[in-house]
């Protein structure tokens, strides 16, 4: 992975990490790398976050969720999607959010309006977040993938990655920073076609190259609430 500071990072310095499981901690290292400053939070507290931090090195500090959504230039949500309402809302007022969740009704409890495909679970949390801008990103990828799978841009076959949002910079952004971390970029367009891309559609979690994943996309099928 590039070392060298992309463009994005000279606009946008610091990211907000809110979540720092398994998808929070690689996008994490992946930003670090690229010259991000990270500032990243769990729910047990900063001081359970010392070892991983530590590896990150000097461009990253453990915070609260609420630091780090107030010190974020954007922001990264990636806890378990039973706790969304959880994010805080006035420090992230106008910022893009980069939403990677997931409904497991198993872990999660059921939520009709996504069980009969009323909603999407970024736009709910669109709903939560009123007045930021909210885009899916890195939700249909194996974590560890998020360090180890990138190539660079042009590179034949280059996997890539889904986004949606109703706002297009925010599409944009998560765009930039796939290519900065090795991915090509398909955008689905609003929000409430994002569930294109979420647990048991045909892109999720699979390695695709950009036509293989607007193939998988076109292939989706949605619940319908008549059928729920």
């Amino acid at each position: 992975m590039p070392a060298a500071r992309h463009p994005l990072a000279l606009s946008m310095t610091t990211i907000g990490i809110i979540g720092a499981g398994h998808i929070g901690s690689q996008v994490a290292r992946a930003a670090v790398a690229n010259g991000y400053e990270v500032v990243i939070s769990n729910s047990r507290g900063p001081e359970t976050l010392a070892e991983l931090v530590d590896e990150l090195g000097p461009n990253a500090r453990a915070a609260t969720a609420l630091e780090a959504a107030e010190a974020a230039d954007f922001a990264v949500v990636t806890v378990p999607f039973k706790a969304y309402e959880a994010v805080p809302v006035e420090p992230l007022d106008g910022k893009i959010v980069i939403d990677t969740n997931n409904y497991y009704w198993e872990r999660d409890g059921h939520f009709a309006v996504l069980d009969e495909g009323l909603d999407t679970v970024s736009g709910l949390l669109q709903q939560h977040l009123p007045t930021s801008r909210v885009a899916k990103g890195f939700n249909h990828i194996a974590s560890a993938d998020i360090t180890t799978a990138g190539s660079p841009a042009g590179t034949p076959g280059r996997r890539a990655l889904a986004t949606a949002s109703d706002f297009a910079e925010a599409a944009q952004l998560v765009a930039d920073l796939y290519d900065a971390f090795g991915f090509d970029t398909v955008n689905i367009g609003p929000l409430a076609e994002s569930w294109r891309v979420e647990r048991d559609q045909p892109a999720y979690v699979v390695p695709q190259s950009r036509d293989e994943l607007v193939a998988n996309l076109a292939k989706a099928e949605r619940v319908e609430a008549s059928a729920a």
